[in-house]
């Protein structure tokens, strides 16, 4: 890595012990946590994107969790120019930045600072793409992005109607797809050199146990309630809180279309599928540093080896391996 880092990532699937590793390598290296998950920003969601508890924050200070409300769409633009600001001032105050979560687009715009300004806006043109979307259904529109813009197409899920419709009329007014903006904006030099790392699992059914643990907590600790309350307050299938996944599925049982165990196997599998993706993801990247848990993560091991990365680089010391098995 030719610059020194700025900020540092710990990224992964989810179940792979973020939250955990993120608080202690705050504690080591005097830091606070800029969340990025997309759904973990919204209000009233905690249970469901299983975002930080006070416990769990052990007092070390967390930004960009449970603020946004859950009837608007909050885009990566706004993530960007939020969380930019956030790590600017934690810079300032001579303590470090650690990003902690899965939404890979929210941490690559955020580390490279993209501008999402000069990208052309029509509502009528968007207002028509989402009906369209709605009535040939998420795959034929992505079947349509990926006639030309197959790059995004391959990151998108066909529920991600937002992305979609927004990735298909930017090319329709520009003429350029998302992904040569990307380009264009990667071109620049980085917002903010980081020291990233993503967690993963050397068996991929222990992850997937342990998705399965933790949707069944969630149940326990009041999934449908949760969900219940987002319905009451306005929100429907389409809104934005309603396609995250742990949400939209609980909401067809409390509608009579499944029964409470069918959506929580249901809650699994879209779980189990979106951590290949987010795996798949974090593979393209050749600069992350893999740590590799066995049966189960070792955070403190984890921590110190982060830590000590972190202070070797801003000594511009040797790097170290990129990959190790804890």
């Amino acid at each position: 890595m030719s610059d020194i880092p700025k900020i540092i990532v710990i990224s992964g699937p989810t179940a792979t012990g973020k939250t955990a590793l993120g608080v202690q390598v705050a504690k080591l290296l005097d830091g606070e946590v800029i969340g990025a998950d997309s759904m973990q920003i919204y209000k009233g969601m905690a249970i469901g994107t299983a975002a930080p508890t006070a416990d769990e924050m052990e007092g070390v200070p967390h930004h960009m969790i449970g603020f946004a409300n859950p009837l608007e769409s909050y885009s990566v633009s706004r993530y960007v120019e939020d969380a930019t600001r956030i790590a600017d001032d934690i810079i300032a105050r001579g303590k470090v930045p650690i990003v902690v979560g899965g939404t890979g687009l929210y941490i690559d715009s955020l580390i490279d600072g993209r501008e999402f300004g000069e990208v052309q806006q029509d509502p009528r043109l968007r207002t028509m793409l989402e009906a369209q979307y709605d009535k040939t259904g998420g795959e034929a529109m992505l079947a349509m992005l990926h006639s030309f813009d197959p790059d995004r197409a391959d990151k998108l899920h066909p529920g991600d109607k937002r992305r979609i419709v927004r990735a298909i009329e930017v090319y329709l007014l520009s003429g350029q797809t998302i992904t040569d903006h990307d380009k264009r904006s990667q071109a620049r030099p980085k917002r903010f050199p980081a020291l990233k790392y993503a967690l993963e699992f050397r068996e991929r059914e222990t992850l997937y146990q342990r998705i399965g643990l933790r949707v069944d907590r969630m149940a326990v600790l009041g999934l449908f309630d949760e969900v219940q309350s987002l319905l009451d307050a306005g929100a429907d299938m389409e809104s934005t809180a309603m396609q995250a996944i742990g949400y939209k599925e609980p909401a067809l049982a409390l509608q009579g279309a499944l029964t409470r165990e069918e959506a929580l196997e249901r809650v699994k599998q879209s779980s189990r599928q979106y951590a290949k993706r987010q795996l798949t993801w974090l593979r393209r990247d050749p600069d992350i540093r893999w740590i590799t848990w066995e049966q189960s993560p070792d955070i403190p091991a984890a921590a110190r080896r982060i830590a000590g990365d972190w202070r070797k680089a801003g000594q511009n010391l040797p790097d170290l391996a990129q990959n190790d098995r804890i």
